[in-house]
């Protein structure tokens, strides 16, 4: 059998494709590439830079906002209240103590609390949105005291209550240990470094003389709370000062009472013991049961008690118990010329 074979043309290589010749590259790449090479002249002779292109995968996430960026943004969101809107849900939460009504009403004035918050900032300088954390907790506050049927207007009436809290907060973290506990010192607190600018602005000098005649309050109590603001504090475990061993804590008073305290408490008891014995023995009928079940016992018995038993009114046994002590005091004076120190060494007992 014959079997026909087609003869096989092999296409000679052109010059361009020998070895060691560069291959030709196809039309398209060269498009391309010119392409690419008028696109970067273009932008060389506007001034700009061509971003490089992201590699296959890659994805272009926006740039994350701060929290307080993000928190702004956020309560942006919540539209404001009309005077009438704001009136009409005050008394229908009034009413009703519906929570969405109150949710309307706090995130409708989240604003408010925030531009409060700015007027303490000077006085926190650490996280801004700490003011604005306890601001919107004396808001809640206020939604829930407030009484719309009194003729104020709610976010007048909330910003008390948003200073409140946010004064509060700076008092408690203004050091470790509190700077000011009573609403007076709070108040002088705040209102102290804006009337020493005041003076200042005026062209007085802010001597706590007259910052206490300007804020009707005692000369000591501007002092003080001076002192307080511009205190630094000090770590117990400190050292007194550098290369030394002995730290601030070694020089604090020990709570527990000294040998030579107890000895003289003791001494001092023992005494007033002997003494109070020998008053005693003189004592007879209604006075002993009186001195000693009543004045000296843990459990002292009441006037009614001792009256029953000896068939007297309170009244008597009330007089009896006077007379028995002005005779006791008086044979303490004689008996213990320094009586009057004995309260101060068994203080405690």
């Amino acid at each position: 059998m014959s079997v026909k074979i087609k003869s096989l043309k092999v296409k000679e290589p052109s010059s361009a494709e020998k070895p060691g010749s560069r291959p030709k590259q196809k039309k398209e790449v060269r498009k391309t590439k010119s392409r690419e090479q008028k696109d970067l002249q273009d932008n060389s002779t506007k001034g700009s830079v061509s971003l490089p292109a992201l590699a296959e995968g890659e994805s272009v996430s926006p740039v994350l906002l701060d929290p307080l960026q993000q928190y702004l943004k956020e309560i942006s969101k919540f539209p404001l209240l009309s005077r009438e809107e704001e009136e009409q849900l005050t008394k229908e939460y009034y009413k009703t103590k519906d929570p969405r009504i109150a949710y309307r009403l706090v995130t409708s004035n989240l604003r408010l609390v925030v531009k409060i918050a700015l007027d303490f900032q000077k006085f926190w300088m650490q996280n801004f949105l700490d003011l604005i954390q306890e601001g919107n907790v004396g808001l809640m506050q206020a939604v829930k005291k407030f009484d719309p049927y009194r003729g104020v207007k709610f976010s007048y009436y909330a910003s008390f209550w948003i200073k409140a809290y946010i004064l509060k907060f700076i008092m408690d973290n203004w050091r470790l240990v509190k700077i000011g506990t009573t609403q007076a010192q709070r108040k002088l607190f705040y209102n102290l470094r804006k009337e020493k600018d005041r003076l200042d602005a005026l062209g007085f000098k802010p001597v706590p003389k007259l910052i206490s005649k300007r804020l009707n309050v005692r000369e000591e109590d501007v002092i003080e709370m001076e002192q307080r603001m511009n205190a630094s504090e000090i770590s117990l475990d400190a050292p007194i000062k550098e290369d030394s061993d002995e730290l601030h804590r070694d020089f604090l008073a020990s709570p527990t009472p000294m040998v030579e305290d107890i000895v003289a408490k003791d001494e001092v008891l023992t005494r007033l013991r002997k003494i109070l014995e020998e008053f005693g023995k003189d004592l007879k009928d209604k006075e002993r049961v009186i001195f000693y079940e009543r004045l000296l016992a843990e459990d002292p018995l009441t006037l009614a008690q001792i009256g029953k038993r000896f068939g007297i009114s309170r009244e008597r046994v009330r007089q009896i118990e006077e007379r028995l002590l002005k005779k006791l005091r008086k044979y303490l004076k004689e008996r213990l010329p320094d009586a009057e120190n004995y309260p101060l060494a068994l203080e405690g007992s």
